[in-house]
C-alpha cells in the first residue's frame, strides 16, 4: 500500500466531475486499499477518489477513524454511488482533509438510501443515517466537484476561500 497526496483547495482537480468506474480489477482494489491507508493517516472519516486527484467514482469511509480513532475499523468502499431517497434533515460541522483549518456547519438529509458497487462490481444497496449519512453526502459532493465551503453563504463562502486560498500560496 502507499500514501496518497491529498490534494486542498484551492486544487482545480478538486472542482472535476469524477467519472463512473467501468474496469473492477486489482488496480482498483489497490486504489481502494491506498485510499484507506491514506485517509488513516490523515485522521479524516472519508476520502473521494478526487481528493487524490484520481478521477473516478469511488469513495472510501470509515466513521469508527477520524480524531477518535481507537483501532476500531469499519471501512467502507463504494464505486459509482448514488443516493436514491433521502429524508429528514440535519447539521454538524464538518471539516475536510482538502480543506485544512475550517469547520462548518452543512445542511444535510438525516438517512438515506445508496445504491453503490462493490471492489467486484456487484451491486449494492445501504441505508444510512446520522454521521455515516453525513459522511457519504460529503464525499460524495466531492465526486461532483463540490467542496462542503460551496454551502455556505455566498459572503461567507468568499471570504472563507479567499483566506484559504492564501494560506495555500504560503510557504510550508
Amino acid at each position: 500500500m502507499a500514501l496518497l497526496q491529498v490534494h486542498e483547495f484551492p486544487d482545480p482537480i478538486l472542482q472535476q466531475h469524477a467519472m463512473p468506474v467501468t474496469v473492477f480489477d486489482d488496480k482498483l482494489r489497490q486504489l481502494a486499499a491506498d485510499m484507506l491507508e491514506t485517509m488513516y493517516e490523515e485522521r479524516g472519516i472519508g476520502l473521494a477518489a478526487n481528493q487524490v486527484a484520481v478521477l473516478k467514482q469511488i469513495v472510501v469511509v470509515d466513521v469508527m477513524a477520524g480524531d477518535e480513532d481507537h483501532g476500531q475499523r469499519e471501512p467502507q468502499v463504494l464505486v459509482n454511488p448514488k443516493i436514491v431517497a433521502a429524508s429528514g434533515e440535519t447539521a454538524i460541522e464538518e471539516g475536510c482533509l482538502s480543506v485544512p483549518e475550517f469547520r462548518a456547519e452543512v445542511p444535510r438529509a438525516e438517512k438515506i438510501t445508496v445504491e453503490y458497487q462493490d471492489l467486484e462490481g456487484q451491486p449494492q444497496t445501504l441505508e444510512a443515517d446520522g454521521l455515516l449519512a453525513i459522511c457519504l453526502q460529503h464525499e460524495f459532493d466531492h465526486l461532483r466537484g463540490r467542496l462542503f465551503i460551496d454551502y455556505l453563504p455566498p459572503l461567507k463562502q468568499r471570504m472563507v476561500k479567499k483566506r484559504l486560498a492564501k494560506l495555500a500560496r504560503m510557504p510550508a
